[in-house]
Formats: structure tokens, C-alpha cells, sequence
């Protein structure tokens, strides 16, 4: 068996066929009419959810204000909270996925342990990237007082950051649920939460 290593987040196009037995049997398209969607899976879609629309909220708003729709004080003004709120909760998200719940799902399912670790991997990747998305809109936003070539420069260097973030975090969330959900489905929400220590 190949190793998380093997399927980088930068290089896979989805899961490897060998951790997909849950997601054939439960297909996506058949989620919202299950019983067990109710709770934590209906959680976890609405956190993955909502870090798609604020990742789509980020990559509009860089989009805005590089063709001339938001003024550079505005821009700033409505850019630092939301890319705050997104790298921050991000990083929560994933911390409580891996030390809480990957752990509890990998014991509740010992056959699909190799993908938590591959989704474990995955954060590590996903950090660096929130670091470097991190830094180039720090680098950005130092460049509002100064020259429009300086702003133009520094905020394509950001859109270049933010939009292979967003790759990345498409293709995890995506991964992620094709794993995740159908477990919860296939067990309920009582079976792991013994697993998990959940109220």
C-alpha cells in the first residue's frame, strides 16, 4: 500500500479507489435523503460550506479591487477581518479534526485509516499554505500607503497565493466528505460519538 505521500494534495485528482468502498456505497447525490444526515454530518457539510463561501468571498473581493471596484482604503477595510476569520478558523477546524476526530474515525474504521492520515497530511500542506496566503496579504496590505505599482505587484502575489489555497482546499474539502460522510451515514451519530467523547 502506497503511503499518504503518495497522494499529495498538489498531485491527486480524489482518494485512492481502495478508500472509496463507503463513498459507492453512500453516493454523494444520495446524502440529503439519509437518515443519519442530521448532526454531525449536516455540521460537518455547514463548516465546509461555509469555508467555501468565504474562500469565494476572498478570491471576489482581491478580484474587486484589482479591476478598480473597491478603492485600496475600502479594500482594507473589508479584506483583514474576512481573511482573518477564514485563515482562523481554518486552522481551529483542522486542529480539532486531528487530534479529536481522524484519531476516533480511524478507530471506529481501521479500514480507512490510510485516508486519515493522507487528510492529516493534507492540513500540514494546507498550514504552509495559510502561512504564505498569511504573509502575502501582510506584504499587500503594507503596500496600500505606498505606489500603485507597489499595490499592483504585491496583490497579484496574493491572488497567486489565495487561488492555489483555494485549489488545495477544494480538492481536501471534497476528499475529506467523500471519507467523512458516508461513515457518519453508514454509523450514526451514537456510534461515533462513543468514539469521539461528543455531548
Amino acid at each position: 500500500m502506497s503511503d499518504a505521500a503518495d497522494f499529495s494534495l498538489l498531485e491527486r485528482a480524489g482518494l485512492p479507489d481502495d478508500l472509496r468502498w463507503l463513498t459507492q456505497k453512500y453516493p454523494r447525490e444520495t446524502w440529503q435523503g439519509h437518515g443519519n444526515i442530521h448532526g454531525l454530518a449536516n455540521m460537518w457539510l455547514g463548516r465546509h460550506d461555509m469555508f467555501r463561501e468565504l474562500g469565494g468571498m476572498l478570491t471576489d473581493g482581491i478580484g474587486n479591487y484589482r479591476e478598480g471596484r473597491l478603492a485600496a482604503p475600502d479594500f482594507a477595510r473589508w479584506f483583514a477581518p474576512r481573511l482573518n476569520h477564514f485563515l482562523g478558523n481554518l486552522d481551529g477546524h483542522h486542529n480539532v479534526e486531528d487530534y479529536q476526530y481522524f484519531p476516533a474515525f480511524a478507530k471506529a474504521e481501521p479500514r480507512l485509516k490510510r485516508g486519515f492520515e493522507i487528510l492529516d497530511a493534507d492540513h500540514h500542506t494546507i498550514h504552509e499554505g495559510l502561512e504564505r496566503n498569511a504573509d502575502a496579504a501582510n506584504a499587500f496590505i503594507r503596500t496600500l500607503q505606498e505606489s500603485e505599482d507597489r499595490q499592483r505587484v504585491a496583490a497579484d502575489a496574493y491572488a497567486d497565493e489565495n487561488s492555489r489555497l483555494i485549489a488545495m482546499l477544494t480538492r481536501h474539502l471534497a476528499d475529506e466528505e467523500d471519507l467523512i460522510i458516508p461513515l457518519i451515514l453508514d454509523r450514526g451519530d451514537g456510534a461515533l460519538d462513543a468514539e469521539t467523547d461528543i455531548d
